[in-house]
């Protein structure tokens, strides 16, 4: 996949991060691609359904699945606009997507390479792995992101009666 469709599919999944942070959600947003189309698309949906496990990565998985009506996705691309958590990776490898592509990378909780890096976990008992590809659209995603937790720390300053500049 070229650097053009790249960019393209990740903007697709930043306006889908757009949706999760006008939800008061960290806004990541997922979208998966099978034969050069869109099948599935998400965002962080936390806030909205009150459950932990509702990041974009999951809900894109599941959406993918049941529209192939499989659960090996072997053939598909996901594009996200945070690098994948722990869960988000093992759903991953689980659904053995082949190329996952991802925004910014992610000090706290990032799985593939930031805080931990279990992209080079090799086992026998492991038959597939997925090829992870950071900083795609990374200024774009990164902003996203700061720009939240920006705002969140503000509300949070004026809501206990201090100002942060």
């Amino acid at each position: 996949m070229n650097d053009n469709d790249q960019n393209f599919y990740m903007q697709l999944a930043v306006e889908q991060a757009e949706i999760a942070g006008l939800n008061d959600d960290v806004p990541v947003g997922a979208i998966i691609v099978h034969n050069n189309q869109v099948i599935a698309k998400a965002y962080n949906r936390r806030q909205i359904d009150h459950n932990a496990i509702a990041h974009a990565e999951i809900l894109a998985i599941q959406e993918a699945c049941q529209k192939l009506n499989r659960w090996i996705l072997d053939d598909c691309q996901l594009f996200v606009t945070l690098e994948p958590c722990v869960m988000c990776f093992g759903a991953i490898v689980q659904a053995r997507i082949q190329d996952v592509y991802f925004g910014a990378y992610d000090p706290k909780t990032g799985a593939c390479g930031s805080l931990s890096d279990l992209r080079n976990l090799k086992s026998s008992s492991i038959n597939h792995h997925t090829c992870f590809h950071g900083g795609i659209l990374l200024e774009v995603c990164s902003e996203q992101i700061k720009t939240f937790f920006k705002k969140k720390r503000l509300e949070k300053s004026r809501d206990n009666g201090m100002e942060i500049s």
